[in-house]
């Protein structure tokens, strides 16, 4: 089974395994787990902020940063698609009591002129505005990456009025790669990021949240009260470790994959593709109705041999990872032909 639901499904190499066996460990409540300590440094150190917290998920990651930054009844702005708006379960108002407000992007991409025009005055009659979320790159929009450019605009804007800016960079490393532009580059404009190591990756489990010292003191208290503190963690810190310092250059492997995929696509009658907006890993294409629903789509895929994630009633994705072979690419695009010519 050809499997391109996420690039979450990878399983450690037999290298990656030996590290977590051999991972040197401690008490990480006590803060006494060196692999987890060597973690959020190495972490820190990549995206150029002072400290770092292993979280068990990347949504722990968004959800603590959230809380660190705001108070009850404040607004966070974010992008209509974004993983915080629609994938984890309303954690904003059950953890932090606060409200989102949504921009309507194009791929993923909102502008500082929408930002300048959604933050609220002060007026005791509004929430205030406390937080500006950015996703890069982008899931839901198919993996695009939110030009750095726009970002730097958006920051100002943020400064102007005193507003804290939240990156979920939870597949940030693959804007890197396509880019060649340095992680701390794109970090720089932010007072928290997210990274995951479980996605392209492929480290079996967590995200570290980065930011300044302060920052993070606070958001490891509100780990402890979510739930997140861990004893022994080095043995799977040690698998994010070894993501980062051996797997981070492969990530182009999926992208050049995903681009195969695209343009395979879009060259079946009744499916729209734009190969030219798959920027990295993740493949979205609509069907139209005649080649009935995602959902249908999805289990025909599946009785042929291949897993895929319908996303809505005529969207499905894709998402190519280290786990795939470029033969496994060649039998994924003849089941397309197949099921879908």
């Amino acid at each position: 089974m050809i499997d391109l639901r996420s690039d979450t499904v990878t399983a450690p190499s037999r290298a990656m395994r030996t590290a977590m066996a051999e991972a040197a460990v401690g008490d990480d409540v006590f803060g006494e787990d060196p692999t987890v300590l060597e973690l959020q440094a190495e972490t820190a150190r990549l995206v150029g902020k002072a400290a770092g917290l292993y979280v068990p998920s990347g949504t722990m990651s968004n959800q603590l940063a959230i809380k660190s930054h705001t108070d009850p009844a404040d607004e966070m702005i974010c992008e209509a698609g974004a993983h915080i708006m629609n994938y984890e379960s309303g954690g904003p108002a059950f953890h932090s009591q606060v409200q989102l407000h949504p921009l309507q992007g194009n791929l993923g991409v909102f502008t500082a002129e929408q930002v300048e025009e959604a933050i609220r005055p002060r007026n005791v009659h509004q929430p205030p505005t406390r937080l500006i979320a950015i996703e890069n790159t982008h899931n839901r929009a198919g993996g695009t990456i939110f030009p750095l450019e726009e970002i730097h605009r958006i920051h100002d804007v943020a400064e102007r009025h005193g507003v804290q800016l939240h990156l979920d960079g939870a597949r940030l490393l693959n804007a890197v790669v396509a880019t060649g532009i340095p992680a701390h580059e794109w970090a720089e404009p932010f007072d928290s990021v997210s990274i995951c190591l479980s996605k392209g990756l492929g480290a079996p489990v967590g995200s570290v949240l980065c930011g300044s010292e302060t920052f993070i003191e606070r958001a490891h208290r509100y780990r402890k009260l979510f739930g997140g503190g861990m004893r022994q963690a080095g043995i799977i810190a040690a698998g994010g470790l070894y993501a980062l310092r051996h797997h981070v250059d492969d990530l182009r492997w999926d992208h050049e994959r995903a681009r195969r995929l695209a343009q395979t696509l879009n060259r079946l009658p009744g499916i729209e593709v734009n190969a030219d907006d798959v920027h990295t890993n993740i493949v979205i294409f609509d069907v139209d109705d005649q080649k009935g629903s995602g959902a249908e789509i999805e289990e025909r895929l599946k009785r042929a041999g291949l897993l895929c994630l319908a996303f809505a009633r005529h969207k499905i994705r894709l998402v190519t990872h280290r786990d795939l072979t470029d033969t496994d690419i060649d039998q994924a695009i003849q089941i397309f032909q197949k099921v879908l010519a």
